[in-house]
Parts: structure tokens; C-alpha cells; sequence
């Protein structure tokens, strides 16, 4: 990012979070993709996520990536959903390894660093321990590949009825006794039924990227569960000072990657903005 775009913002690269990304679906418009790296880029972000496997075309991104020196600091594993590592099916499970196997050396291509994971949902047909075991068991099967690439496995915190707790959280990390896997912190995520600056001192070090993301507990009484997420950065509850604060304590420096509605120019910039706000707080 040109600092002399955001002349506020040369003390703030001393903030635990100081390298700002977005998720590229957010981009919203009929452009090529070099001209959405450009556009974000004059917006003030240093990197952009991609989901993986996409239907982008390679040499576009890499071209992109190289006119415009705009990062690309991991990605978004997209199968997780729809073939998660908890299914009762091997042959699912199976995809979904696979395709992070894949992300891994398409990651390494791109020079980034992290593929996000939602290792598992539990729901009526899969119990809890059920969703521990089989993703503990498939993750075994990526560390290899992760470690030979040098790309981490990032687990996201998700409503996905698992591993719902920090020291549980904290712990499934641990079981693997290896630094190729880590999580990806979504703020926001958390509000709902925690507080987030918590998770960060109890995660502490395992944090390794951070999700931006707003929620709004009085619009969650009022309107909803799914209406408290419809809140602009820095007007809900997850309570940015004490989040950095905690960030600072843990030592985590890096990266903070908007998952939010996105759309044009406009809608853009103004999640830009108000990411760097809630970075100084």
C-alpha cells in the first residue's frame, strides 16, 4: 500500500494487524482480474484471498499479481462445505484432503502463506467426536504436503457446531504437534457466543491470520441470528480495542483479511477505511 495515499496510516503499520486483505468474491463488477487487483489496490488493501479450486485463469492472476505487486496471502479452501472432513463418507473426505492438497502447491505458486480449513460440521447425523476423529485423521494425511510446501493448514472458527470453546479450540490444535496448522481467527464469528478478545489470549501464538468481521448482539435479540452479522465494521460488538489489545499481548503481526458483503468502488472503499480505524484502536 502507497503510504502517501494514507498519510494516517504510517504510524499505524506498528498495529498487530497491519497488512490489510479482502476475499476476492467481494469485488463486485464486470472486470478482468487485473483490473480488480488494480482497483483494490488504489484502495488502500496490500493482498487479496482466493477461494481454491476456483475457475479463474492462472496467468491472468499471476500477471495481476505482478503489475500491481498485490499479495495474495493464502486461501480458501472450497470444498469444506460441501465435502467437509466429518462426512460419514471416506470417499468425501477424500475430495476434500485432495483439494487442500492442491491448494497447497497453488498457495506456494502465489506466495502465500496460509490455506484456511473448516475442519468439520456436527449436525444430527454427525456426532461431535465423530467430526474430531475423522478430520483429525485427514489432517494427518495433508501435514506432509503442507510441511514439503511450507504453506500453512489455517483453521477458521465457524457456526459449525464445532469446536465451539478456546481451550478446545486450543487443543485440537495441539493434538498434531506440528507448526504447518494454526487458525484463522475470525472476530466477528465469535461474538455470538463468546468474547473474542478471550479466545485471542487462550489461542495465543496458534493465531496465524485474522478475519475482520462485525456482529451486533442487539440485532441478533432483535432481528435475528443471522441479521446481527448486517452491521458495518466498527459498529457491533466485537469490541476492536480490546481484540487488538489481545493481539498485541500474544505477539501476533500480520495480516487482516475483510469477510464481509462486498460489492463496488464505492462499498469498497469504505470497508477500507473503516478497517483502518478499527486497526488503530
Amino acid at each position: 500500500m502507497a503510504v502517501g495515499l494514507f498519510p494516517a496510516l504510517a504510524g499505524a503499520r506498528k498495529a498487530p494487524i497491519h497488512k490489510k486483505s479482502l476475499k476476492f468474491g467481494m469485488i463486485k463488477g464486470e472486470m478482468s482480474v487485473l483490473e480488480k487487483f488494480k482497483l483494490v489496490k488504489e484502495l488502500g488493501f496490500d493482498g487479496v484471498e482466493l477461494d481454491s479450486p476456483h475457475d479463474l485463469n492462472e496467468e491472468e492472476i499471476m500477471e495481476a499479481k505482478r503489475i500491481t505487486r498485490l499479495e495474495i496471502p493464502g486461501l480458501v479452501n472450497s470444498l469444506h462445505w460441501t465435502k467437509p472432513l466429518s462426512d460419514p463418507d471416506p470417499a468425501t473426505r477424500a475430495a476434500c484432503t485432495e483439494s487442500m492438497i492442491e491448494a497447497f502447491h497453488q498457495c506456494k505458486k502465489y506466495g502465500g502463506t496460509t490455506v484456511l480449513l473448516v475442519p468439520g460440521v456436527v449436525n444430527q447425523d454427525v456426532a461431535y467426536d465423530e467430526a474430531w476423529e475423522r478430520s483429525t485423521e485427514e489432517i494427518k494425511k495433508m501435514l506432509p504436503t503442507a510441511k514439503e510446501t511450507g504453506i500453512k493448514i489455517a483453521i477458521e472458527n465457524v457456526w459449525n457446531n464445532f469446536l465451539i470453546s478456546p481451550m478446545e479450540a486450543a487443543r485440537y490444535i495441539d493434538q498434531f504437534n506440528s507448526d504447518m496448522i494454526g487458525w484463522y481467527f475470525d472476530v466477528g464469528n465469535i461474538v455470538r457466543y463468546g468474547w473474542p478478545d478471550q479466545w485471542v489470549r487462550i489461542l495465543g501464538k496458534r493465531i496465524i491470520k485474522v478475519d475482520v468481521k462485525e456482529y451486533s448482539r442487539d440485532k441478533q435479540k432483535n432481528e435475528g441470528i443471522w441479521e446481527g452479522f448486517k452491521v458495518k465494521l466498527g459498529d457491533g460488538d466485537s469490541d476492536w480495542a480490546r481484540v487488538n489489545a489481545a493481539l498485541r499481548e500474544v505477539g501476533y503481526s500480520g495480516w487482516g483479511s475483510a469477510e464481509v458483503p462486498g460489492g463496488d468502488k464505492a462499498r469498497l472503499k469504505e470497508i477500507s477505511q473503516r478497517m483502518d480505524k478499527i486497526f488503530k484502536l
